[in-house]
């Protein structure tokens, strides 16, 4: 019997796919007018920052929250690539330690436990991911955490009582996940830290 389709990944998956051609135009769009104006003033530095940033949060969105067919694989390269593009000039530094290739339905799960970590970090800090005899392990550092426990709670309780908005939307999701690979998560939080393994 097979599990019934993932819809918020097909939704996501859609989403990404449709956005992800636009936004790239656009890019391109700003690389051409910067390439024929010899005036280049902030303002077409900020909608070339802002295309960029963008760009970079749609592929990541598109891991995060979109399909994973089973079999299907992702390679460190662009894994790497997409959390550069992400952190480029923010607070947050990701250090990706994963294998040449990966099944992409576990770095979804990651991206989606990044999310997570990065919800407790409004300061920033660093993450570091690695992956080592069947198991990830994800290590959040940064000077002030702000953990909601109860947030945390629905990683293992999903029916923990906890008030969550489309900003937290990733926490409902990473239980889901947790099942449908058969994996179990283990979460320890302390001072300063912030330790995931699946």
């Amino acid at each position: 019997m097979h599990d019934k389709p993932d819809i918020a990944a097909l939704i996501g998956s859609r989403i990404c796919h449709d956005l992800i051609s636009p936004i790239g135009a656009i890019g391109n769009g700003v690389e051409l007018l910067m390439l024929e104006s010899r005036d280049q003033g902030p303002e077409m530095a900020l909608i070339s920052d802002s295309v960029t940033q963008a760009n970079a949060r749609i592929r990541f969105f598109r891991i995060a929250f979109g399909a994973a067919s089973p079999g299907q694989r992702i390679g460190r390269a662009e894994v790497a690539e997409v959390l550069a593009g992400l952190t480029r000039g923010g607070r947050l530094v990701i250090d990706w330690q994963g294998p040449a290739e990966m099944a992409r339905a576990e770095v979804k799960l990651a991206c989606l436990l990044i999310l997570c970590m990065e919800t407790a970090m409004p300061q920033g800090g660093r993450i570091t991911v690695s992956h080592g005899e069947g198991r990830w392990a994800l290590v959040a550092e940064a000077a002030r955490l702000r953990v909601d426990p109860a947030l945390w709670e629905v990683l293992s309780n999903p029916a923990a009582p906890a008030e969550i908005g489309p900003a937290q939307v990733h926490f409902l999701l990473v239980p889901e996940e947790i099942r449908r690979q058969n994996r179990r998560l283990a979460v320890e939080t302390g001072d300063g830290t912030i330790r995931l393994s699946f």
